[in-house]
């Protein structure tokens, strides 16, 4: 199994030595980096590389591990017994299998996503330490010991909003995807309008960085709001001479709230606007 980007992913050297090195030793790959910058995307394009199955489990703040694993229906259960429903005398069916299970069960070698770990309690991933490195764990409603028929490839994702214990990433192979260069998100760009005119992708990618260099921006444009802000300039047929025109003048860029997402930053890139026609 090897990896080596897809024609719609492009993926640096870096991470696919990440991502064969996790898949070698066996090993959860922990992705961090920018919102926007594709670790989602990675485990879907990996799993069309591997014609295998994607088993996703986002994580939210209310998240709790067990649920990767299973939960008994207790009330489905009680509710059945007052009607008089046969199939309460068996427990087995109120149990509902998690993502994990899931994923356990699986005849061929899924792609396990979990996905922004980060967003749920700090003893979340703790709480997962012993399932995710024996790959098996117990089911005491029923007394079955659930085993990974093959083990999947986990791929872990997190925005950095909190650090994750250590025991956790002693567990985990780690890469960080850098943002990336001026050369490497026109390759990417490339993938998603490969008609896009030469002098307006140079135009863009000049607006797109140098906004992003802007000290004080409280959230800095990702690449995918980037693929959308073009996909509206190609829409709207603006050419590069207007978006350059429009950028010098009024400071803010053609269909801005595309790439600013706040007023905060609106406010900052129209104040610095002022003050550099003065």
């Amino acid at each position: 199994m090897q990896f080596n980007g897809t024609q719609n992913y492009i993926a640096s050297e870096s991470l696919k030595l990440a991502v064969n090195a996790a898949i070698t030793l066996e090993k959860p790959l922990l992705i961090k980096g920018e919102p926007g910058t594709g670790k989602t995307m990675l485990a879907e394009e990996l799993a069309q590389v591997l014609d295998t199955e994607l088993i996703q489990w986002h994580i939210k703040s209310t998240t709790k591990a067990q649920q990767g694993l299973y939960e008994y229906d207790a009330v489905s259960r009680l509710r059945d017994s007052q009607l008089g429903d046969e199939k309460v005398h068996d427990i087995s069916n109120y149990i509902v299998k998690g993502k994990l299970w899931q994923a356990f069960e699986a005849q061929k070698r899924p792609i396990l996503l979990i996905d922004e770990i980060d967003k749920a309690d700090i003893e979340f991933p703790n709480d997962l330490l012993l399932e995710l490195d024996k790959m098996e764990f117990y089911v005491y409603e029923t007394q079955q010991q659930i085993k990974a028929v093959e083990r999947p490839i986990v791929i872990i994702t997190s925005n950095n909003e909190k650090e994750l214990p250590d025991a956790f990433l002693r567990r985990c192979f780690f890469h960080y995807i850098n943002f990336p260069t001026p050369e490497e998100m026109a390759q990417i760009i490339e993938v998603h309008h490969p008609n896009v005119k030469q002098d307006l992708l140079t135009q863009a990618l000049q607006v797109f960085f140098n906004l992003r260099d802007v000290n004080g921006l409280k959230k800095k444009p990702s690449t995918s709001e980037l693929i959308d802000w073009l996909k509206l300039l190609l829409a709207e047929d603006i050419d590069a001479k207007t978006l350059h025109d429009k950028t010098q003048s009024g400071g803010l860029m053609p269909l801005f709230g595309a790439l600013l997402k706040n007023e905060q930053d609106v406010s900052l890139i129209e104040k610095l606007a002022f003050l550099a026609k003065r």
